[in-house]
């Protein structure tokens, strides 16, 4: 398949499958609730939450994201490509397109969204960007960052519908996770790059094809370290999880009869199915085309880093935010 323009949606969570969005120690389980809509102020995490003054991007980055980004970094002339390529026209373009179909949030205009965005990069340690709220029956939410620009988000009106505020921030902070991982910016380099080798007679198309394996093989791993910086703002793994069962398969009209303990056994029955040789092979050959991992997949990796010693670490070293706010 080809690589994705830079003027894509290149990184979120969406329905498709090109574009799909995901223990202790302290942490409060909760039963995901009936979908509260966003009519009255919002403070989702208030004094409980824990923010990370000094947290950075690879305190919580997957080792699948590490390997996979020094090799990206390793490729010749990636980013000189890119900085040739992008600049103010490029920045212009996305601009007066968000600008023009979608609504800025801000203060003063869905002031709740706003808030909650705000407050999931307070506790990740990172600048909020701007954040576009777009009419589309497709549940997505998506980041767009070119070098020495200013980010932004954008999220469908439909997800904002299927999702509980909590849920909606955890989205939220997973696409922050994508701009404090600098995965936007890779991610437009190596479609540039991809797009320009193609275009090389007779041995391009090997390459290319090449090259995109190895940049989905990244998306994927990128996607598991921004499910962990869902988590870090959620600090319930089973928002997380339950944002990943909805947009494998729920509505608004399911969302109360959605269960997360179900979702989770069913993913463990997807592990023991793929263990066989036989089943290896077909997992293999399911995702190896895809831009994120397959949401049983994810779930059960964030379930599984929600009960490491390097979450519980990471949760020690958190403030209330209402603590650091008086410091």
């Amino acid at each position: 398949m080809a690589s994705v323009p830079f003027t894509a949606q290149p990184l979120g969570f969406v329905t498709s499958d090109r574009f799909r969005f995901g223990g202790g120690s302290g942490i409060r389980f909760v039963r995901v609730q009936k979908n509260q809509k966003l009519g009255f102020p919002v403070c989702r995490a208030g004094s409980d939450a824990l923010a990370f003054r000094d947290l950075d991007a690879d305190d919580f980055r997957h080792p699948l994201d590490k390997q996979n980004t020094m090799m990206l970094r390793a490729i010749p002339g990636l980013k000189e490509v890119g900085k040739a390529l992008l600049g103010t026209v490029t920045e212009q373009v996305m601009l007066l397109e968000n600008i023009g179909t979608s609504v800025l949030v801000s203060k003063n205009q869905l002031s709740d969204l706003h808030n909650l965005m705000a407050e999931a990069a307070e506790i990740l340690n990172v600048n909020a960007p701007d954040l576009y709220v777009r009419q589309s029956p497709v549940p997505n939410a998506y980041t767009l960052a070119i070098s020495g620009k200013r980010p932004f988000v954008v999220i469908h009106t439909s997800l904002v519908e299927l999702l509980t505020r909590a849920e909606l921030q955890a989205v939220l902070a997973h696409e922050l996770g994508h701009l404090k991982c600098d995965h936007g910016v890779w991610l437009t380099y190596a479609n540039i790059l991809t797009l320009g080798v193609n275009t090389v007679p007779g041995i391009g198309g090997l390459i290319a094809q090449t090259l995109e394996e190895q940049i989905f093989r990244w998306l994927r791993a990128a996607e598991l370290t921004c499910d962990r910086a869902a988590l870090l703002v959620a600090q319930d793994p089973r928002v997380v999880i339950s944002v990943l069962m909805k947009l494998a398969g729920g509505s608004p009209s399911l969302a109360d009869q959605l269960n997360v303990d179900a979702f989770l056994e069913q993913a463990r029955s997807y592990e023991k199915a793929s263990s066989s040789p036989v089943g290896w092979y077909i997992r293999n050959a399911q995702t190896s085309q895809l831009s994120h991992p397959l949401p049983v997949l994810r779930a059960s990796e964030i379930d599984e880093w929600s009960r490491s010693s390097a979450y519980r670490s990471l949760l020690k070293r958190g403030l209330p935010i209402r603590s650091q706010q008086k410091s």
